[in-house]
């Protein structure tokens, strides 16, 4: 099943940064931004990262957590976050379980060649485990801030 806009997202579980193992549904009752990244501890995804890090204080205002993913090994990832000072986890996926639920593995060009790769995209999923957002081909400049406007709208009260 991939993950659609509307529909409640698959309860997948994985390995987590901090030797721990988490299910989405453990989220529940909060926003989840769910970021997908091709490679730990290189430029782009370190930029994005610290850009998710640097507004951590205003997702939380939002009710939302953020949670970043790549194919990368556990141990990869504690690294990544160590050495980038991330204030959220960081999830493993090698087997591509969740890449694939949210269809985010995509055929790119590598030096010339073609390869298979994480195409780097954001979800935005509301308290009930229904994906409310997604961003695809994300380019980093400007995308955290596109994705906390989002995650305060998601967060504020219906007008009444």
């Amino acid at each position: 099943m991939t993950a659609s806009i509307g529909e409640t997202i698959p309860d997948l579980e994985l390995p987590a940064t901090g030797n721990r193992s988490v299910k989405l549904s453990d989220y529940r009752g909060k926003h989840l931004v769910l970021y997908f990244y091709p490679k730990a501890s290189t430029p782009g995804c370190a930029q994005e990262g610290q850009d998710f890090r640097d507004a951590f204080e205003e997702f939380a205002a939002a009710n939302t957590v953020i949670l970043g993913t790549s194919r990368d090994s556990l141990k990869a990832q504690d690294a990544f976050k160590a050495k980038q000072g991330f204030n959220f986890d960081l999830l493993s996926d090698p087997d591509e379980a969740l890449c694939r639920a949210f269809d985010v593995i995509k055929p790119k060009k590598m030096f010339g060649k073609d390869t298979v790769g994480v195409e780097r995209s954001t979800f935005l999923i509301d308290a009930a485990g229904v994906l409310r957002q997604e961003w695809r081909g994300v380019k980093v400049k400007g995308h955290v801030a596109d994705v906390l406007d989002a995650a305060r709208e998601l967060a504020a009260p219906p007008p009444a």
